[in-house]
């Protein structure tokens, strides 16, 4: 239909009565058929508009902004290595508090604390006065009882034979004599010229002589056959026990000097001259500086992990120090319920660590579980608390893509962290930006 049909009727409708305003009738009907015409054009030209065919892109998912991702290619692990930290304190191979073995007075004491001491240097000593003049006491009873046993040993002297002699010949006479006035005084007595009482006299003075010469006799006997085997060992026994008894007085002046058992130093002194202290009472503490240790707590179950002699670095004063397992104690504390660790320090170390200072293990302990290690960065939060991961992978059409994945996290170390999930080996995970990915997105690796 030709658009000129129209135009007659158009610009007659539109032409205004002269000198007339336009009213509210005319308005309406000359508006609604200006409006019928344009719709009634707008369908004519469509109608008989050309057909145009078009090319629409089906909406997607993916982001048509490709981006450059840093990834990281996983390889599975067997195990991983835990650090562990054990603390305890220095000390030393060995601490004594050293006192006197018997009571008395200390006469000086000659240390002080600080001082370094050698071996067997004297540290103290005791008023041994009394002990000195029982010592005296004694080896004069020895020398009284030498010169007896000597003599026994000699034998008899030749006077003290010749006047055992003499004895004996002096007492046969003088019963000689008394057998003859015996003889007559029976036969007075008989005469009835004395009584029984003179006769009995004589008799008994007869007797006397008879035993004062059989002990004159064995006397003489005795010098003429020398001193008795019994004799000089009885005399001898009596010369070792007055030794024995000087020796014990030697002991207790030896036990009267105080001396240090080995090179230490003198970490407290605890009493001053003049002191009368008792047996064992300490004088000092002494604490060996040769040989530095550390004493560390560690669990029972952990013990095992340690072997005699093995090397291992402690920290002491923020400083590092080699140190060699020496010992492993049997014994469970009840306390802490630990076993302790004996590490020898350098004795060229000694000067530098203080006894009693705070002292730390460091060990590494291998953990055997399976998983992957992944950067800190690499992991994002997922569902239910759980974490994630995204991985790069390739779609049908060989186009890098974004996918999520879900993981355990095992172990935490610094920087990365070690997981398990639905992860396999050589998958490239990617590392850093996760906030700008979503499941999908075409990226390029690097």
């Amino acid at each position: 239909m030709d658009k000129a049909l129209f135009e007659p009727e158009i610009k007659a409708e539109s032409k205004e009565l002269p000198d007339s305003k336009p009213s509210f009738g005319y308005f309406l009907v000359n508006g609604g058929i200006s409006i019928g015409l344009l719709l009634l054009g707008f369908t004519l030209g469509n109608r008989y508009q050309p057909e145009v065919k078009t090319n629409v892109r089906p909406t997607s998912t993916v982001s048509p902004r490709v981006l450059t991702v840093e990834t990281t290619q996983i390889r599975p692990v067997s195990g991983h290595s835990i650090s562990r930290s054990y603390t305890g304190e220095t000390s030393t191979a060995r601490e004594s508090s050293l006192g006197f073995e018997r009571a008395g007075k200390v006469n000086q004491l000659l240390v002080d604390e600080g001082d370094y001491l050698y071996k067997d240097q004297v540290i103290a000593k005791l008023d041994i006065r009394q002990l000195e003049m029982q010592k005296l006491n004694l080896e004069a009873q020895k020398d009284k009882e030498k010169a007896i046993l000597a003599e026994l040993v000699t034998g008899a002297r030749q006077e003290d034979i010749a006047g055992a002699k003499a004895t004996v010949k002096q007492l046969k006479e003088k019963l000689s004599l008394e057998d003859i006035r015996q003889e007559r005084r029976q036969y007075l007595y008989q005469a009835g010229a004395i009584s029984r009482e003179q006769l009995d006299e004589v008799s008994f003075n007869r007797n006397a002589l008879t035993a004062q010469l059989q002990e004159a006799q064995s006397r003489l006997d005795e010098l003429l056959a020398g001193t008795r085997i019994e004799q000089i060992n009885a005399q001898k026994a009596v010369i070792q026990q007055l030794e024995v008894s000087i020796q014990e007085i030697d002991l207790d002046i030896y036990k009267s000097v105080l001396k240090s058992p080995y090179n230490g130093l003198i970490s407290q002194r605890l009493i001053d001259e003049g002191t009368v202290v008792s047996v064992g009472q300490a004088l000092v503490k002494l604490i060996e500086n040769g040989k530095p240790e550390v004493r560390i707590g560690i669990p029972t179950d952990k013990v095992n992990l340690f072997q005699k002699k093995s090397q291992y670095s402690v920290i002491i004063d923020q400083k590092n120090y080699p140190a060699t397992v020496s010992a492993i104690l049997p014994q469970v504390d009840s306390a802490t319920r630990t076993q302790t660790l004996i590490l020898s320090l350098d004795p060229s170390v000694a000067s530098n660590v203080p006894r009693g200072a705070i002292a730390r293990l460091n060990v590494r302990e291998t953990v055997a579980i399976s998983g992957f290690w992944l950067p800190t960065t690499a992991l994002i939060r997922g569902d239910r608390g759980l974490w994630s991961c995204y991985a790069v992978i390739k779609d049908n059409k060989k186009e890098e893509i974004v996918e999520k994945r879900d993981i355990e996290v095992l172990y935490t170390e610094n920087n990365r962290v070690l997981v398990r999930g639905t992860l396999n080996e050589g998958d490239l995970i990617i590392t850093q930006g996760t906030q700008r990915m979503v499941p999908g997105q075409i990226v390029i690796s690097e």
